[in-house]
């Protein structure tokens, strides 16, 4: 069944207050509810990198006809998350360790000017959104649940640039992030481990919380930047080379 997902697609930023379903439903057509249905399931890693999509399945899932299921598959690969193949189907998109690079030296800059907007501009209601977050991480953390962390980290770095307050930052942000997913989620797993990954998201939000531009910016760009030693342990491990 079709459920009324609160996250944004990647198209368009997610508000900071999430909508009610009614409002969902008003502002969006059924493709763009079913693309983010879609979306969401590779962000949780039910559908992996590499993996064909089966559109009759989705459609069976949703409750719907093909016809949308098709039309968001269109849009997710505009997005640059799955791939067409002619006369095989679409399929999630595999980046490359290389791609994943590329992608990483944007995410680092954007990184530092999100500190920095945050440290000049972050009320305390959005502090306290981000302790909360930390808090459950550290949970999850407890627990050896990854893929509980995994999408509370996908909502703790939302939540940044949701806050820094310029949309289009947060467009091109989420764009780019997303393309990391996989490599990101087995990071965690293999790269270093989400103790040290939430270590670095306190002082991230310490710095914030106190301020501190310089410091913030610097934090969070040291973030990424361990993000991608990560994801470069993890291929490693996984005989990954980059090309």
């Amino acid at each position: 069944m079709l459920t009324l997902s609160t996250r944004s697609t990647c198209t368009e930023p997610e508000p900071v207050n999430a909508p009610t379903a009614l409002e969902i439903l008003q502002a969006h057509s059924l493709p763009s509810l079913v693309q983010a249905e879609i979306e969401q399931m590779i962000l949780r890693g039910e559908l992996t990198a590499r993996q064909r999509i089966n559109e009759v399945e989705l459609a069976e899932r949703f409750r719907t006809s093909r016809g949308p299921v098709r039309e968001a598959l269109r849009a997710l690969e505009e997005c640059g998350l799955v791939r067409a193949e002619r006369n095989r189907g679409t399929f999630v998109r595999e980046v490359s360790v290389a791609e994943a690079d590329e992608v990483y030296d944007v995410r680092e800059a954007l990184d530092e000017l999100i500190g920095r907007r945050l440290a000049e501009r972050i009320s305390d209601e959005q502090v306290a959104v981000l302790r909360r977050l930390l808090a459950q991480m550290d949970e999850a953390t407890a627990a050896r649940d990854i893929k509980r962390y995994h999408q509370l980290n996908l909502e703790f770095h939302d939540a940044l640039v949701d806050f820094a307050g310029n949309a289009r930052l947060t467009a091109t942000y989420r764009r780019l992030t997303k393309e990391l997913l996989l490599f990101r989620l087995q990071g965690l797993k293999e790269g270093g481990g989400f103790e040290v990954s939430n270590a670095e998201h306190k002082a991230i939000v310490k710095a914030i919380a106190a301020r501190d531009p310089e410091r913030a910016g610097r934090v969070l760009r040291a973030h990424a930047a361990d993000s991608r030693a990560r994801m470069h342990r993890a291929a490693a491990k996984a005989g990954i080379t980059i090309r």
